[in-house]
């Protein structure tokens, strides 16, 4: 499998230094669509704070791509469910950071979570 970044510099606003535009994903033999996952512990009570469940949820996004063989390595797109505006530029962070620097597509988007204490929800799709 190989990945292609595309984040054309002209004709189109610029992409900031924490995403591209597009990934094209050449080759790939399996897709892996992974729901919302939330920063709760292992008995489902959320993290206290916005940082604990940001760690939380990488956390738990790389043990469900482990169950598939699959690391961070292998996420291609990303979205983020957002409380609040607030919480994106910890969100950005944490997610440059769980992802080593490397960039893909990305969207956040600001949204009620069904659970008030649920902080930040994301999903990816990851293919290998």
């Amino acid at each position: 499998m190989k990945l292609v970044p595309h984040s054309p510099t002209s004709g189109i606003y610029p992409a900031t230094q924490d995403y591209v535009h597009a990934m094209e994903v050449q080759g790939p033999q399996r897709l892996l669509f992974v729901s919302g996952t939330m920063g709760l512990e292992q008995n489902g009570v959320a993290g206290a704070t916005l940082e604990r469940q940001l760690e939380l949820i990488w956390s738990n996004i790389a043990v469900i791509l482990g169950s598939a063989g699959m690391t961070v390595d292998n996420i291609v797109r990303l979205t983020s469910y957002l409380r609040d505006p607030s919480y994106a530029e910890a969100n950005a962070a944490a997610r440059v950071r769980a992802l080593g620097g490397r960039l893909i597509p990305t969207t956040a988007i600001v949204a009620a979570t069904l659970v008030e204490d649920w902080l930040v929800e994301i999903e990816v799709v990851a293919a290998a």
